[in-house]
């Protein structure tokens, strides 16, 4: 039946460990490039119950590794809204991505309000240019069907992402490059051009970013919503977000925001 695709959809591609069913809002995540949901799903454990945390499991990886990887933007963002849609009516919800993930929680919530008019109430981006930035260019040039497997592997562990053990097995590290490739192959076929005059959306937007990372372009935040737009810096690399101490001061940060919206 309709129903159970649906639910089933949605299983496949969240990740939800910390099961609140009577929370008074879901926060959901979206991972960086190469990236599974475990490391966000685990912030379930340090909100309150009045919050529940999901994890967006891209296709081509964890439970999902026999499915293709997605196509393009386009149609990665058309897969989350229409497995979200149900959830996302019944009750508020925010956004947090971070680098990679950061560009599709945005393409994400474009989509859930111009086709359905359902908006996150505040947006969390980390470690990532505004979506309407020049600086993404650079990143749309890579020629990545040409770019050598030590090369994507020095890129992520400039990036600094991965635990190592990950990169000793052969099989791990030739999963990682790949999945890391299509991520970023994925990312050159956003686009996004702001309409003349027209505010696209109109929650509050906070960006997280750390202090040894390279610095992003967030100038052009405040073009993209009606509603406020602030910036934290916290210590660390590309990567800052994985220390405790981090997390611990996001997951207040972002609980006080939901509580100042007054759900």
């Amino acid at each position: 039946s309709m129903f159970s695709w649906l639910s089933l959809g949605m299983e496949k591609l969240i990740a939800c460990p910390y099961k609140r069913p009577n929370a008074l809002c879901r926060l959901i995540c979206f991972p960086w490039a190469g990236g599974g949901t475990s490391p966000l799903a685990q912030w379930g454990r340090l909100f309150s119950s009045s919050t529940e945390v999901y994890s967006v499991r891209f296709p081509g990886r964890e439970s999902r590794l026999k499915e293709p990887f997605a196509e393009d933007m386009a149609s990665l963002v058309t897969e989350i809204t229409t497995a979200l849609l149900k959830e996302l009516q019944e009750k508020p919800f925010a956004f947090f991505g971070h680098s990679f993930g950061s560009y599709i929680s945005f393409a994400v919530a474009l989509q859930l309000k111009e086709k359905h008019g359902l908006e996150p109430f505040h947006l969390f981006v980390s470690g990532a240019h505004a979506p309407n930035s020049e600086a993404l260019l650079p990143i749309k040039s890579i020629p990545i069907r040409d770019t050598a497997d030590e090369d994507i592997l020095k890129y992520i562990a400039v990036l600094g992402g991965t635990p190592s053990e990950l990169l000793q097995s052969e099989d791990m590290k030739k999963h990682l490059i790949q999945t890391f490739r299509e991520d970023l192959r994925v990312l050159q076929t956003f686009s996004f051009e702001k309409a003349e005059r027209k505010t696209p959306l109109s929650c509050d937007i906070t960006c997280f970013n750390g202090s040894e990372d390279k610095p992003y372009d967030l100038a052009a935040w405040p073009e993209l919503t009606s509603g406020d737009t602030s910036c934290y810096e916290l210590p660390g690399g590309h990567f800052y977000l994985l220390e405790p101490s981090n997390e611990i001061f996001l997951t207040k940060h972002i609980t006080r925001c939901i509580e100042n919206a007054g759900l």
